[in-house]
């Protein structure tokens, strides 16, 4: 059709519409049957427009109905939880990562983690180890309450009320040495965990002290300074030294005897085994003022050990390797 014939342009309307229909013409894409979400679908737009890559609309439309693939991260509440859900999901290249951070301790399963092997740079389809590793699950440990209230004190000088209030609330969680533990010698008759805080109190020169004594000294104690004149005298010399000998004593005259260690036993995760620690116990006298130190000893050791023991349970309860320290960031 020539638009500049004369019979044609008689009716300007008629031609716009025909013009219009010839470039406005499109043609419908026929979808196959068995839809490869793995290649673009990409369509021609009528003449003078660009193509459009529908792939993006096509896998959007294709998961309204099933995803294509598992992605997300559940926040569960306790290890069995965690030990379910990876049985419930688990596959041959699901792993297991545990964090042992004291202030946030967690264990993350991937449930689609990256396959065994070396990887392929080279491969035209990709690497056939690879993974999303998009669906995980995380356990928090939670830590308890009496951890964080003697890990929070651990170390700090405290007022004597302070030290009393202290001691009154968490008077269930000292114990009382046993008789093995006062008598300080180690034995095959003894408990384990007896003979570790024997052990301790030998290496710190160290003994154990009973609540009762604590709670006295929270209410009543008082630090008297005695200071005496020592002269020593070289007598090769004839040069002589003067040094002052202080001595801290109670109120009727006698030396302090203060016991430096207690016992408490106390879980570090909630809901967790208490475990028996040996706590330093220290005062500074201060001119007429008085402060009071409890020291948590090696609470490390007892975090690590409390921790393992966890994650070997949720490994075992999984079958699933076990990998210490954080994923790869996806």
């Amino acid at each position: 059709m020539a638009y500049d014939d004369p019979e044609v342009m008689q009716n300007p309307a008629e031609t716009m519409r025909k013009v219009m229909e010839e470039i406005g013409n499109h043609t419908p894409v026929t979808l196959p049957d068995a839809l490869d979400l793995t290649k673009p679908t990409i369509i021609s737009n009528p003449k003078h427009r660009d193509t459009k890559n529908l792939t993006g609309e096509i896998r959007a439309a294709a998961e309204f109905l099933k995803p294509a693939r598992r992605k997300g991260t559940a926040q569960l509440e306790d290890l069995q939880s965690l030990i379910d859900w990876a049985n419930r999901f688990k596959g041959e290249t699901s792993a297991l990562f545990a964090r042992a951070d004291m202030k946030a301790p967690k264990l993350t399963c991937i449930a689609d983690y990256h396959a065994g092997g070396a990887i392929d740079p080279v491969s035209a389809t990709g690497d056939a180890t690879a993974r999303h590793c998009h669906h995980k699950a995380i356990y928090s440990f939670p830590l308890s309450d009496e951890w964080e209230a003697w890990m929070k004190i651990s170390g700090e000088a405290l007022a004597k009320d302070e030290m009393g209030e202290f001691i009154e609330i968490h008077a269930t969680e000292v114990m009382d040495p046993t008789p093995a533990i006062i008598k300080g010698s180690a034995s095959e008759k003894n408990q384990g965990w007896e003979n570790r805080l024997i052990e301790t109190a030998e290496k710190i020169e160290g003994r154990f002290g009973q609540l009762h004594q604590l709670l006295q000294m929270s209410r009543q104690f008082q630090v008297f300074e005695t200071s005496d004149l020592k002269v020593s005298t070289n007598r090769d010399t004839g040069e002589s030294q003067i040094n002052f000998m202080n001595e801290h004593k109670d109120a009727e005259g006698a030396p302090l005897q203060i016991p430096n260690l207690i016992i408490i036993a106390i879980p570090v995760f909630r809901g967790g085994i208490p475990y028996r620690m040996a706590v330093r116990f220290r005062y500074r006298k201060s001119g007429s003022t008085v402060k009071f130190i409890m020291t948590v000893f090696n609470p490390e050791k007892y975090f690590e050990a409390a921790y393992r023991e966890a994650v070997e349970q949720a490994q075992e309860g999984t079958e699933l390797p076990l990998f210490y320290g954080s994923p790869e960031a996806s």
